[in-house]
């Protein structure tokens, strides 16, 4: 984490700046709301990233993507790969929700001679990445980044699924929406959303086993280091609106970011961000509940229809907007967990 100013400073050309959006979001030239049109089916959001990355092998803008593609046996385990082909990328659609390690990957780029590449990945890969690219012999290097989902091993999956799902066999992904719900997508025709208020969940028996130990000495969800970044916790919710079709924002860091876009052309629809709300006091007391159920304070759930009350509440007057995320700054800096990410100021 102490290299990211010097690495700030020489993959943008500047270090963010400590005021404003920039002290949570990182050096940008822009943020936007996104969707892509027509929606990437399979994806776990409208495609955004997709579409980026086959755009950018399609445009000639690079010759290879590193992403990250899916365990034969187990659709959600991560398996990097090297994309060579628009085929190769639509393979990789959807959120794999454990640890990958994206940079076992570049042997390969090396031994395929590839000059021009795209490289996808959470903030802790891009991390490394930049202080590899200066021996990577590349001619030309692309970063897009997504947000950090404080991931763990399969078995912080399996334990996390166990606990808070109805039917943990069927379930092909989640994410802790806007809503201050976890959304839990479940396998089938059509696709079944179960939704568990975060006041609901076991906090006691989630802190301990399901994020990964290095994840709690990290504060860069924003992915600082990303030319380009797609996340969704800075949009406001779209009520009745599941994953799938829902909006999402994007930070663009610098030309690259820029060139990236340009690519994919009007296969994005864009839209200007917006911001209303205080995240401060919400901030504080999740930070405090989370450290009491590290430290093994006692926290029984809530009945489901305090939760659902809680959720419903929060989502009509909480924070809302860009400046309602919790990333660098705040409580990231304190020690990004389960409670971290519930932490609601997704809105």
């Amino acid at each position: 984490m102490g290299r990211l100013p010097a690495l700030e400073e020489r993959v943008h050309g500047r270090q963010r700046r400590l005021e404003g959006d920039e002290l949570q979001f990182g050096v940008h030239e822009a943020l936007r709301y996104v969707k892509a049109v027509p929606a990437v089916e399979g994806s776990q959001w409208t495609g955004v990233v997709t579409t980026v990355a086959c755009a950018a092998l399609q445009e000639g803008l690079v010759d290879a993507v590193v992403c990250v593609g899916a365990d034969q046996e187990n659709p959600l385990k991560p398996r990097p790969m090297l994309a060579l082909t628009e085929a190769d990328i639509l393979a990789s659609r959807g959120v794999k929700p454990m640890l990958s390690p994206n940079l076992n990957v570049l042997a390969e780029v090396e031994a395929r001679g590839v000059k021009r590449l795209l490289f996808i990945g959470v903030g802790c890969a891009v991390q490394a990445l930049r202080s590899v690219e200066q021996y990577l012999g590349l001619e030309a290097l692309y970063v897009m980044g997504t947000n950090c989902t404080d991931n763990g091993r399969q078995s912080g999956f399996e334990k996390f699924i166990s606990l808070v799902s109805d039917e943990p066999s069927t379930v092909a992904g989640y994410e802790f929406m806007q809503d201050y719900r976890v959304h839990i997508k479940h396998r089938g025709e059509p696709a079944r959303y179960e939704k568990i208020p975060y006041f609901c969940l076991p906090a006691d028996e989630l802190s301990q086993g399901v994020i990964a130990p290095s994840c709690l000495s990290c504060f860069d969800y924003t992915n600082g280091l990303a030319d380009l970044v797609v996340g969704y916790m800075g949009v406001p919710v779209e009520l009745g609106v599941e994953m799938t079709a829902h909006t999402q924002y994007l930070t663009v860091r610098n030309s690259r970011g820029q060139a990236l876009l340009r690519a994919a052309g009007d296969r994005l629809l864009m839209s200007p961000t917006a911001s209303s709300g205080d995240r401060r006091p919400l901030v504080t007391e999740t930070v405090m509940a989370d450290d009491r159920a590290a430290l093994g304070g006692a926290q029984q759930p809530a009945p489901r229809w305090v939760g659902e009350a809680l959720a419903t509440v929060l989502t009509a007057v909480g924070p809302k907007g860009v400046r309602a995320i919790c990333g660098a700054g705040n409580v990231h800096l304190t020690r990004p967990s389960l409670a971290a990410r519930v932490c609601a100021l997704q809105h």
